[in-house]
């Protein structure tokens, strides 16, 4: 019998997660796992998201904790204050407060998923 992919052990629905629709104004869902019940700080949430064929998560301000958003699988698009690029697996998006993030998923027939990893804000190095 072969083993489960690790990325559909993130993605398993059978796990609790959230399913948020027209997320920030956007369309469609996207479901959300926490990978962390008490993440260490610096890291303030570790999460796997999964955007359903077509649908978007709007333009919204990051305001509260940086992010790295890391394309696993899929492709589409993101904008970083209004700036579209492309986004697919290997995609390392950094968003920094007082930045926006809208993200796009391209395919009609295939989910796009990521990572978003928070963190707590430095007050410098």
């Amino acid at each position: 019998m072969a083993e489960p992919s690790p990325q559909a052990e993130l993605f398993n629905r059978d796990l609790p997660h959230d399913a948020r629709r027209e997320l920030f104004g956007g369309s469609g869902t996207v479901r959300v796992w926490s990978l962390l019940h008490a993440p260490q700080l610096p890291f303030t949430a570790v999460l796997a998201c999964e955007l359903e064929p077509g649908a978007s998560v709007g333009t919204h301000l990051q305001e509260y904790y940086p992010e790295l958003v890391i394309g696993i699988s899929g492709s589409g698009s993101v904008a970083l204050n209004g700036v579209r690029s492309g986004f697919s697996a290997g995609t390392v998006v950094e968003l920094a407060l007082g930045h926006t993030l809208e993200i796009t998923n391209g395919s009609r027939e295939a989910p796009l998923r990521y990572l978003i990893v928070k963190s707590a804000a430095s007050g410098g190095a």
